[in-house]
C-alpha cells in the first residue's frame, strides 16, 4: 500500500539531537573527548567573564562550534551558522537543543573575539594532547614547518616610511620593477605577514611559517608554533620546541634537509637530542650527518616516519582550511593553527580508539 506524502505535526515533541546521532558515529568519541576537556578549562574559562552583566554565548558552545567549522570544511561563520539552525549533528555537537535559536552572526563573532587568544588554545591543545598519553612516544619526534599564506595582497607590501595607502589605490602602480625587503617594506593589510620564498624560483607571498613537533608512534602533534617567516625561522623554532626535560633518556628528532646545518646539528647533539635529519649533500662542506647518525637503523625509521608530518599539514590545510588563513596578526593566526592541530589530534585520537575498542 502506498504511503500518502502528507505531513501531521505532533503538539509536542520529546526527541533530542543525541537521540538523532547513531551510537557507533565517529563524532560520538571525539565529543566525548572535547567536553572532557573542556571541563576541565572551566576555571580558566571563567576568568574571561565577569559577574554579572547580560550572559555571553557559553565558551564551551563556541569552542564547539569552531571544532565544527573545522571538521566540516566550513568556509565561513554565516554558513556555519546557517546550517547550525537545521542540522541535526550539528545541533548536537554543538550543544544546541531542537528547539534553541541559533545566534546572530555579529553576537558570535563578538564573543568568538574574546576567546581569540594563544593561552586558551594552548591550554586546549595541551588537554587534549594528555588524553593522548597511551598512545605517545615520549622518545621519538618529527620536526618540520609549512608556509601559511597570509591574509594580504602583494599591493598593500609598501615602504614602511610612507604609511598607509590610499583606500582608492593611487599608489600601487609604482611597485612594478620596485626591489621590496622585508627590512623596507611592510604590509599595510597585514603588518607581521612577511615576504617569503619557499625555494629559489618559486613565487614570493606574504606569509607566515607553522611549525609543528609530532611523536612518530602515531603521528600525533605535541608542540604547535607560528612565526614570521625569516630564512631560519624553521630552525629557531625547533630550537623552542626541542627541549627535553632534564634527566631524561637521549631522544630522536627526525626533519628535512633545512635542519642539516652544522650549527643546528651540533646544538642538537648537546641537548642530548639524536638529529635523524636528512643530509643536504649539496651543500658546500657537505652534510652534518655522518656515519654515527646514518649506520644505526633507527635513521632509516625516522626518515619513513617524518612523512607523517607533512600529512598532519596536509590535513590542517585542506580539512582545516589554512591554506590561506582568514585571520591577521601573528598573534590571532598562532591561535588558529594550534587549534586546528588540536582538532586534528581529536581526529587522530578517535581513530586510534576505535581501531583498539576503546
Amino acid at each position: 500500500m502506498r504511503g500518502e506524502d502528507s505531513k501531521q505535526e505532533a503538539m509536542f515533541s520529546y526527541l533530542s539531537p543525541d537521540q538523532r546521532v547513531p551510537a557507533d558515529h565517529p563524532l560520538r568519541a571525539v565529543r566525548k573527548m572535547v567536553d572532557t576537556v573542556l571541563a576541565e578549562m572551566s576555571p580558566r574559562l571563567a576568568r574571561l567573564y565577569a559577574d554579572v552583566g547580560r550572559p555571553s554565548i557559553a565558551p564551551e558552545r563556541l569552542l564547539r562550534a569552531l571544532l565544527l567549522q573545522i571538521f566540516y570544511s566550513v568556509r565561513s561563520e554565516r554558513r556555519r551558522l546557517e546550517q547550525l539552525d537545521y542540522h541535526l549533528l550539528f545541533r548536537w555537537l554543538v550543544g544546541l537543543a531542537m528547539d534553541e535559536s541559533v545566534w546572530n552572526h555579529a553576537v558570535f563573532s563578538k564573543n568568538r573575539e574574546r576567546l581569540l587568544n594563544e593561552e586558551i588554545a594552548e591550554g586546549f591543545f595541551q588537554r587534549v594532547l594528555g588524553l593522548a598519553q597511551p598512545y605517545r612516544s615520549d622518545e621519538h619526534f618529527t620536526v618540520d614547518g609549512t608556509l601559511i599564506e597570509a591574509w594580504a595582497s602583494h599591493k598593500s607590501f609598501g615602504r614602511k616610511e610612507e604609511g598607509p595607502r590610499p583606500s582608492d589605490g593611487t599608489r600601487e602602480a609604482d611597485l612594478h620593477g620596485e626591489k621590496r625587503t622585508n627590512q623596507t617594506h611592510q604590509s599595510t593589510t597585514d603588518p607581521d605577514a612577511r615576504r617569503y620564498k619557499k625555494s629559489a624560483g618559486s613565487e614570493a607571498q606574504l606569509a607566515y611559517l607553522g611549525h609543528a613537533l609530532m611523536e612518530n608512534r602515531h603521528g600525533l602533534l605535541v608542540k604547535t608554533g607560528v612565526t614570521e617567516a625569516p630564512g631560519t625561522a624553521e630552525r629557531d623554532a625547533a630550537r623552542q620546541m626541542i627541549r627535553p626535560p632534564a634527566g631524561t633518556t637521549r631522544i630522536t628528532v627526525g626533519g628535512d634537509q633545512a635542519y642539516d646545518p652544522r650549527d643546528f646539528v651540533s646544538e642538537m647533539r648537546k641537548m642530548n637530542v639524536t638529529p635523524h635529519v636528512a643530509q643536504n649533500l649539496e651543500r658546500r662542506g657537505g652534510s652534518a650527518i655522518d656515519e654515527r647518525t646514518t649506520r644505526h637503523p633507527g635513521d632509516a625509521i625516522s626518515q619513513r616516519k617524518r612523512k607523517r608530518v607533512e600529512q598532519s599539514f596536509g590535513w590542517m590545510k585542506i580539512i582545516g582550511m589554512l591554506k590561506k588563513v582568514k585571520l591577521r596578526g601573528r598573534e590571532k593566526v598562532s591561535w588558529l593553527f594550534t587549534f586546528v592541530g588540536a582538532a586534528y589530534n581529536l581526529c587522530r585520537l578517535g581513530r586510534l580508539q576505535a581501531e583498539a575498542g576503546a
